[in-house]
């Protein structure tokens, strides 16, 4: 069940304490110039519920005094709305970096926004200290975001990220364009998850609607989520083995990886199906000889699977490297809501396939793995046991697909603004969609919160009293979205 209230200031501040004693969950936060708006769920219901609160004098009371994971989020707000977090710890720019030539929202209590400006980081205090600057530009083709190393000798004493780089102004093209339009920006907030993200778009669409897709169309995008999901932990198992020096399983991870995106290319006729989940349904049925590709696909992961995570399992030098590193510890991942690989590495036991099911995950019954170490092999073993479920989910999704058609023709603008949420769990985790038509079948507004948001502050935490040489190990463990966090 979804809820949209109304606040006063009273009512906010409550919100802001039940963060704090944890009774609700932050889900996001989000605005419009003229109000502010924080989606929360229940810990243990399936509740989820959308709070707006009126800013008529551009401001609000800022959520992070009583939860600090709302901290970027207020930053980010702020220099896309304007609305000002009044009170909050933290009032330096967040996505701007100094060259989008408009006056910073947060005015004198925060350090230039000119171009060309320095941005100011934490300090850090004690003897024998050094900085190490790394990125924003790496060595490899990646995505950009700068990491500021705090060390004693080797040892890491704090880290900070400086992200944004990678921002598109997404959101701002999806306010005012026809859904069809919006939901093939929705799909490219970040590419490796562009199912996720056109699944809970087209899912958020729906309900402002009022309809629902037809029952084929929904299994075909259950398919099709766990093929993207599929191929992303085997790209990630692989690439974490790389990180700690272990390149044979990259190789091998690589390749099965390889075929998921054959088979998707086959059976969808793209290799990462993207613009094929739309309000209504799906723009194209599975193609003939789709299911046969799959299917071979997953013999072939099967036939090798198994010999693979014995030698992860059974290599002491890979062993060494990822057991004990960067623990994540259990009061941060529940504290953040961290969604997940990381947060179920860490013992949140979150899906949001399971929470509150959505087509087809309703008729299935799958285990959703949980571990308690918090290190980098528990996150690489969460993407294991997520590996062996997408590959018994594929199997009865293309059993049990129904026949009929495969999308539906929307109803027609009803006049008035119309209102729609989704929660879908991407393969970094649970992925928030709010959009609201404007009832000329064009989108008023839009909101899309990745799972990054809550993980990339988990990273810096994580890394502490690791040595620097652990870093990219620990970063791949995660692989967080800089394109989905930087909008």
């Amino acid at each position: 069940m979804t809820e949209a209230r109304l606040l006063n200031d009273a009512g906010w501040t409550r919100i802001g304490r039940a963060l704090r004693q944890g009774e609700l969950e932050l889900v996001s936060l989000w605005g419009e110039p003229g109000a502010v708006h924080v989606a929360v769920r229940e810990p243990t219901g399936p509740s989820l519920t959308v709070h707006s609160l009126p800013c008529p004098g551009g401001g609000y009371r800022a959520l992070s005094l009583a939860h600090p994971p709302a901290a970027r989020l207020e930053r980010a707000l702020a220099e896309l709305t304007g609305l000002r977090p009044m009170g909050a710890p933290d009032l330096r720019p967040w996505l701007d970096h100094g060259r989008w030539e408009v006056d910073h929202p947060m005015g004198d209590a925060q350090p230039s926004t000119q171009a060309g400006s320095t941005y100011t980081f934490l300090p850090v205090e004690g003897e024998g200290l050094h900085q190490v600057p790394v990125g924003p530009v790496h060595a490899g083709v990646i995505e950009p975001g700068h990491f500021r190393f705090t060390a004693n000798g080797e040892t890491i004493v704090r880290l900070e990220a400086r992200l944004g780089y990678a921002h598109k102004g997404t959101l701002s093209l999806i306010a005012g364009a026809a859904l069809d339009h919006a939901a093939r920006l929705a799909g490219r907030i970040s590419g490796d998850s562009t199912v996720a993200y056109a699944l809970a778009f087209a899912l958020a669409a729906e309900v402002a609607l009022g309809v629902t897709a037809p029952p084929r169309a929904q299994w075909l995008r259950g398919l099709m989520a766990e093929l993207e999901r599929l191929a992303n932990h085997l790209g990630d198992i692989g690439a974490i083995c790389n990180d700690a020096a272990f390149a044979i399983l990259h190789a091998h991870f690589g390749v099965l990886r390889e075929r998921v995106l054959r088979a998707a290319a086959a059976a969808f006729g793209h290799r990462l199906m993207m613009d094929l989940i739309v309000p209504g349904g799906v723009a194209a049925d599975i193609r003939p000889g789709g299911p046969d590709a799959i299917a071979e696909a997953l013999r072939q992961i099967r036939s090798v699977l198994p010999g693979l995570i014995d030698i992860y399992d059974e290599t002491n030098s890979l062993q060494d490297r990822t057991v004990g590193t960067g623990i994540v510890s259990a009061e941060n991942a529940r504290t953040f809501g961290a969604g997940g690989f990381v947060g179920r590495a860490s013992g949140r036991d979150f899906d949001a396939r399971r929470w509150r099911p959505y087509a087809p995950y309703d008729a299935l019954s799958f285990e959703v793995p949980v571990f308690t170490e918090g290190d980098v092999n528990a996150r690489v073993w969460v993407r294991i046991r997520e590996v062996q479920q997408s590959l018994a989910m594929i199997d009865e999704m293309l059993a049990r697909l129904p026949a009929g058609s495969f999308r539906l023709d929307l109803p027609a603008a009803a006049g008035g603004a119309q209102e729609g949420v989704a929660l879908v769990e991407g393969f970094r985790g649970d992925i928030f969609a709010w959009l609201r038509l404007d009832g000329a079948g064009r989108v008023g507004a839009c909101h899309l919160r990745d799972p990054s948001w809550f993980q990339w502050p988990l990273l810096e935490t994580c890394v502490k009293d690791n040595i620097i040489a652990d870093f990219p190990l620990c970063n791949k463990s995660f692989n967080c979205s800089y394109s989905g966090h930087d909008l």
